[in-house]
């Protein structure tokens, strides 16, 4: 079975641009899997994901969807994946359910019938269930133009899942949804990958949602910084400690420092808590090794949020002391 997505050195530079856009990305995407691909403003995410779902054209490399090549093969490309992009493309002058109609009929789904009385079970059912998901089910028939941003996006979603794609792109997705529309809509998600091994090619601000992806890929400045599992890129970077606070801070300060244990960045007198690097140890062990009575503990594990701000970080500041030097 081909890859979902696979991309080999990609290369995007726009007309009279200094630098490259994307600058020689090259990964893969499994039949199934969650991916996510993360970055700031500006970094190449949307680029990326234009190029894929083939509304923009490449200046060099190669991608394939589900096999299919993207300049070559673009209308088996097109029929196999779902797109929910940033910018909202809905008719306002139309309903919900109009947008939703016309969308189907595009892709092949049904036969044009001017009104939803005249379309079959299977359309009606299909479109009620997707709604009531994202909770549009009552505003169907409503306006577009009536609907606010955040109804619009909900929409978006709705229609773009009408056709069952095996590979759905979705760019910021969440953006302007509520927290409960947010919840509804991933658990719906990993329901349609169980259910039908959809893919899911996912960019997201919300950090948080790419904590369950199989794969992230993180680009800066149009190139990959980091790929792989969240948990790999985590403490690939950022490490795990204790915080530790005892009602006798002096004691705990000295049983800390008598047995090695306190860090560079541990906090003496004026910290809130001490900080125990693990850098591989048993927490446990140390949390039972401690005499003096402690009226704090936590255990802290990195997150990918704040890999991700790390690498971002020493990514912006390496490229500013390059330009200094230039």
């Amino acid at each position: 079975m081909p890859h979902a997505v696979e991309v080999n050195n990609l290369v995007k530079r726009y007309k009279n641009a200094a630098v490259n856009a994307v600058d020689g990305i090259s990964f893969v995407v499994e039949q199934g899997a969650l991916f996510a691909l993360l970055g700031p403003n500006g970094a190449g995410k949307t680029t990326t994901i234009s190029i894929l779902t083939t509304t923009l054209t490449k200046t060099s490399g190669s991608v394939h969807i589900a096999g299919h090549d993207s300049d070559g093969e673009q209308n088996a490309v097109r029929s196999m994946i779902g797109v929910v992009f940033q910018r909202p493309s809905l008719d306002l002058n139309l309903t919900a359910e109009e947008n939703v109609r016309f969308h189907s009929i595009l892709y092949g789904l049904y036969r044009f019938r001017p009104s939803y009385g005249m379309m079959p079970d299977s359309y009606k059912q299909r479109i009620a269930e997707l709604s009531a998901v994202l909770g549009i089910r009552d505003e169907l028939f409503h306006p577009v133009k009536t609907f606010s941003g955040g109804m619009r996006r909900k929409l978006e979603i709705v229609r773009d899942l009408m056709h069952r794609p095996k590979i759905l792109f979705l760019d910021e997705p969440t953006t302007g949804l509520d927290p409960v529309s947010r919840k509804n809509l991933w658990e719906y998600l990993s329901r349609v990958r169980a259910e039908e091994d959809t893919t899911i090619f996912l960019t997201t601000h919300y950090l948080e949602e790419a904590e369950h992806a199989d794969r992230v890929c993180i680009i800066n400045h149009g190139v990959i910084a980091a790929i792989g599992r969240p948990q790999d890129i985590r403490q690939g970077l950022t490490e795990e400690y204790l915080l530790l606070d005892a009602a006798d801070r002096s004691a705990l300060e000295a049983e800390l420092s008598r047995r090695g244990l306190l860090s560079d960045s541990a906090a003496p007198a004026g910290a809130a808590e001490f900080r125990i690097m693990l850098r591989g140890k048993n927490p446990a062990a140390i949390i039972q090794s401690i005499t003096t009575p402690l009226i704090s503990l936590h255990i802290h594990s990195p997150t990918l949020e704040e890999a991700y701000l790390e690498m971002v970080g020493r990514e912006e500041q390496k490229n500013g002391v390059q330009a200094a030097a230039a």
